[in-house]
């Protein structure tokens, strides 16, 4: 695949805006954060070059139609793994930012086979993470920042933090990006409720991907020991901060974003990886989690004198 081929796919009675970009047989599936669309990725995609991406509108986004009633995160997680299925994917390399994480962790988790590697950026474990600013959940809970200019700048200092606090000029083109297709109200109401109440942390432990999690030092969002307890619960995870990065910072810091998930997509893979689900592969996990502990150093007990 090249270039850059926009297209809508039918999925379980709703009509979803896809785009298939770049070169490569497994690609990396895009999920964005709340009311935002294919329309917020230029930037980092940009970034990433030739590494193919797919993105797709979450139901009631973009220009993807509007179930009759709300799904919850089980619900879309199933059918973003059916829109694999239509698209012709057995498996993708998996990317999801700030409400699209949370989407992200649940399709790893329904569908591990379908998922080679995951990268979290901007997210949390939904109910038991440690909770944003008051002001920073107070702006994210009103949609009229995908409507109105003038509000989107007013807010985002302090729902996004890191550039988009310290220059104006950031937050006028984060404001671009974010009013090119505003979500339906209903659409956003939609979102928050798939969202309410969710927790991964019951089954955070069982994620078999390698996992990279991706934090800004300066996200009123989600504050950054959220990164700490993704990365302590995901049995392969490690982390990555970006310093000065606020809530946005796939797409304020572009190139140190770009290059860590990249660096991550690119790692040999390990036995785990490559070991399929038969007794004989799980031995070989067995074997390697304890090859990889490290070894106790042998202590000597000091001799006394003789004949004591």
């Amino acid at each position: 695949m090249t270039g850059d081929a926009v297209s809508f796919v039918d999925v379980r009675g709703l009509r979803i805006r896809v785009s298939d970009r770049g070169r490569g047989a497994r690609p990396l599936l895009l999920v964005p954060g709340i009311g935002t669309s294919l329309e917020i990725w230029p930037p980092l995609l940009e970034a990433l070059g030739s590494q193919r991406t797919l993105a797709f509108d979450p139901p009631g986004t973009g220009m993807s139609s509007l179930p009759e009633l709300p799904l919850r995160l089980p619900r879309l997680a199933r059918l973003v793994i059916d829109l694999l299925d239509a698209l012709g994917h057995e498996q993708v390399d998996l990317l999801g930012v700030s409400w699209g994480g949370a989407l992200a962790q649940q399709i790893a988790h329904q569908a591990p086979r379908r998922v080679r590697r995951l990268v979290l950026a901007a997210t949390s474990c939904g109910l038991g993470s440690v909770p944003g600013r008051p002001l920073a959940l107070a702006a994210m809970a009103n949609p009229l920042r995908f409507h109105s200019r003038s509000f989107f700048e007013l807010m985002a200092p302090h729902a996004y933090g890191g550039a988009s606090r310290r220059s104006r000029l950031q937050r006028s083109d984060e404001a671009g990006l974010w009013l090119r297709r505003p979500p339906s109200l209903r659409g956003y109401a939609y979102q928050l409720i798939a969202v309410a109440g969710w927790s991964s942390l019951p089954w955070l432990h069982r994620l078999p991907q390698p996992t990279l999690v991706m934090a800004g030092a300066e996200d009123p969002l989600v504050p950054l020991r959220n990164a700490g307890i993704l990365t302590g619960r995901i049995p392969r995870a490690t982390v990555h901060v970006v310093e000065g990065g606020g809530h946005l910072f796939l797409l304020n810091h572009t190139a140190e974003s770009a290059a860590a998930i990249l660096e991550f997509l690119r790692r040999p893979a390990d036995p785990l990886e490559t070991a399929g689900t038969s007794w004989r592969s799980r031995a070989a996990r067995v074997a390697w989690r304890l090859s990889s502990r490290p070894r106790p150093t042998p202590t000597r007990r000091p001799r006394g004198p003789r004949g004591s």
